[in-house]
């Protein structure tokens, strides 16, 4: 007899697939795909009935985003020198990790995936990823829009046989693309020879990364056969690489189309079903609204990236004002119980600027742009429909971008970059660290002349020796970041008020002062965190905030007592509190 809980995801998986298959007429019948797709992620005795609404992350979370080879010793594989790093150095403050792309690959260091089955050998074996699954939760990109003009599939689309040879988008070459929303200034369409004659392949990022065709089944059988096979390796977060882009319709802009949130919805109920605990981030590069809607009615993404935070905080640093960053702020909307916002400052992939679009004008974009190619910086670029281009990201490090002001480089660098963590740390959400931030790494031009790609500059390769050795000197700005970052997650996993679903509220305290509330969900602790974003002290009015006198009020960093909350409290150049009752 069949359980309910198989009935149950049978009822689900074919009310998505009618909508992605059925209703644009590729598919008379879902239930065939559906049995197929329970099959494929071995959920065929399924008894697990997925609760709503359940978050599986607390204050405690804090993820590393390293690529699998940013570390290297000597004789060692690098995936394993990586949780080495984390054993030995971080001493229990990162519970779990992003390992970037550690497939083999062709071009995007890692994005450009030749094999989903494989590890890549220069970083290690699978054996490493099931190694570090066991202490630490780990995150794996599924990258789910394309795959390598070099892979086995690509080269049996044009041989016309073999697994993956119906796999990728064409369309005819005069087709109208004139809507069609891009990322990059490369042609949209790759003319290619094939068995059956000349095929123009869809290329949204470059042609050597040609998208799938996901109106063709096939593929979605595929990419559930790859999403078992990473969990029985331990993978638990999925992040979904340029999802944004996966489905084409003629005459459309191709970008966020119901299909591919329809998607998204029915490998949450697989990923659900399979694995309770498991989740979903969207990674998707566009401006916050369209970017909040990956969140469906917590039915979609478990998280979405919080892109407009990077642009939004570096500019706020920069000019000393947080009017911008404060309206942003208070624009969000709480993330419902069973979703949460994944907060990062820095990226492998460089400060997007489409997430600003609409919350910072041509002049105080051109102000931003010009201040970090002042500091080493570069500037990629995306095509427009009128066939002019636009900035699409900055590419800097982020320590080199916040080495000083519009008014150029100065004293406060350390200061202002950990004020920039403290700020990420006390958010609604859960933390994204880059490894490259939490070891202050600076811009790596040498690599950028290597490799020829802007990306490069924040993509540096550490000798593990040498980093242990900067880590051990008290005069070294890398030991300097590294522990402030430790004390500040330290503290932060023990607060209840900084549960990635607490309660936030938006302080207004001027231009010069960046605050906000945080109250755990038995409304127990409070935190007011107050950060001096400029490069003047600023005085605080501890009765602005209406702290209650009956609790005694005291800053988690700095261990200072509030005896009077009437006091007026100095705030140094970028010092953050964060002002506790408990």
């Amino acid at each position: 007899m069949k359980s309910k809980a198989r009935a149950q995801l049978e009822f689900q998986l074919c009310a998505h697939l009618e909508v992605i298959y059925q209703k644009n007429g590729l598919l008379e019948d879902v239930m065939p795909l559906a049995l197929k797709l329970i099959s494929a992620m071995g959920l065929d005795e399924v008894t697990n009935i997925p609760i709503p609404h359940q978050n599986h992350w607390d204050q405690s979370d804090m993820i590393l985003i390293a690529y699998g080879d940013s570390l290297h010793h000597p004789d060692e594989r690098a995936l394993h020198t990586l949780h080495r790093f984390l054993t030995e150095q971080c001493n229990g403050s990162i519970s779990g990790v992003h390992v970037l792309p550690f497939f083999p690959y062709s071009s995007d260091d890692g994005f450009s995936v030749t094999d989903f089955y494989q590890v890549r050998e220069s970083v290690g074996e699978w054996e490493d990823i099931v190694s570090l699954a066991s202490e630490y939760r780990v995150m794996s990109d599924l990258v789910i829009n394309h795959a390598s003009a070099e892979s086995l599939w690509f080269k049996n689309f044009l041989a016309g046989k073999g697994d993956g040879s119906d796999f990728f988008y064409t369309c005819p070459h005069d087709a109208d693309v004139s809507q069609v929303v891009r990322p990059r200034t490369t042609p949209l369409l790759n003319a290619v020879e094939t068995v059956s004659g000349t095929e123009h392949v869809w290329c949204t990022f470059s042609a050597d990364q040609v998208d799938l065709n996901f109106a063709n089944p096939q593929v979605l059988l595929e990419f559930a056969r790859i999403i078992r096979f990473y969990l029985d390796r331990g993978v638990n977060i999925f992040r979904l690489d340029a999802v944004a882009f996966l489905w084409k319709k003629a005459g459309s802009t191709c970008l966020n189309l119901p299909e591919t949130h329809e998607i998204v919805r029915l490998l949450r109920t697989l990923i659900e079903f399979s694995c309770p605990d498991a989740m979903l981030i969207t990674e998707t590069n566009i401006p916050s609204r369209e970017n909040l809607s990956y969140f469906g009615n917590a039915n979609e993404a478990h998280c979405v990236y919080n892109f407009s935070l990077p642009p939004l905080l570096v500019y706020t640093l920069i000019t000393g004002d947080c009017v911008y960053l404060r309206q942003w702020m208070m624009s969000m909307p709480p993330a419902q119980d069973g979703t949460a916002y994944f907060n990062f400052i820095a990226s492998h992939d460089g400060i997007g600027l489409r997430p600003v679009e609409g919350l910072l004008n041509e002049d105080e974009l051109a102000l931003m742009l010009s201040t970090m190619q002042s500091f080493g910086g570069h500037v990629s670029w995306r095509a427009l429909k009128d066939g002019q281009n636009k900035p699409y990201e900055i590419n800097i490090s982020l320590f080199d971008a916040l080495q000083g002001t519009v008014a150029g480089a100065d004293e406060w660098s350390v200061q202002r970059f950990i004020c920039a963590h403290t700020i990420m740390f006390a958010l609604e959400g859960i933390p994204g660290l880059y490894i490259q931030s939490l070891l202050g790494s600076r811009n790596d031009n040498q690599r950028v002349e290597m490799t020829g790609h802007n990306r490069s500059i924040n993509r540096h390769h550490w000798e593990y020796s040498e980093l242990v050795e900067a880590l051990k000197s008290p005069e070294s700005h890398h030991y300097q970041v590294f522990n402030a970052l430790q004390l500040l997650i330290k503290i932060r996993i023990k607060q209840e008020a900084f549960h990635p679903n607490a309660t936030q509220y938006t302080l207004q305290l001027g231009s010069s002062l960046f605050g906000f509330w945080r109250q755990s969900s038995n409304r127990i602790q409070s935190i007011f965190c107050i950060s001096n974003i400029s490069d003047q002290p600023a005085p605080l009015l501890l009765s602005d905030l209406n702290l209650i006198s009956t609790s005694d009020w005291s800053d988690l960093i700095t261990k200072k007592h509030y005896a009077d909350l009437h006091e007026t409290v100095v705030i140094q150049p970028y010092e953050t509190l964060w002002i506790a009752n408990c």
